[in-house]
């Protein structure tokens, strides 16, 4: 009988934690956060927040903005992310060559545990010559 209902209020327990951190479907989207890296005559910058993915606890990360190269050569935007200590791999989300802008567009499954950066890099083929890693995980702390 002990056994049945210590099941019993670690369910009633999981089942309040999950009522009150679970998003509500009217709930309001978060603030976006403004993000920017650059290297080169090449600037990537613009908004990222997170939208509820519908299965908890994840979430998706939403990543938009533009690279503008106002030089003549080639620069692309690259993101990396970290799960639970996992690194997982680099991946080129824009390129440009010559003067002008493209759209950086990037949708990434987020959880609580997850980091990330992202960081423009001359040429496209790979990150050997890139600019700062900038967070894009880290939120201000006035968040609510």
């Amino acid at each position: 009988m002990r056994t049945r209902t210590a099941a019993v209020a670690t369910a009633t327990a999981a089942a309040a934690l999950l009522a009150t951190t679970a998003v509500p479907a009217n709930a309001a989207a978060p603030a976006a956060v403004e993000w920017s890296a650059r290297h080169g005559t090449a600037a990537a910058t613009g908004e990222r927040w997170t939208e509820p993915s519908g299965v908890w606890p994840s979430s998706t990360l939403v990543i938009e903005g533009e690279l503008i190269n106002t030089g003549a050569g080639c620069y692309s935007v690259w993101t990396r992310f970290v799960y639970d200590l996992a690194p997982g791999p680099v991946r080129k989300h824009a390129e440009i060559c010559g003067p002008g802008s493209v759209e950086v567009n990037v949708r990434q499954s987020y959880w609580i545990t997850t980091t990330g950066s992202v960081t423009v890099c001359r040429g496209t083929e790979d990150t050997s010559d890139c600019g700062t890693w900038r967070s894009v995980t880290t939120w201000p702390t006035d968040r609510r």
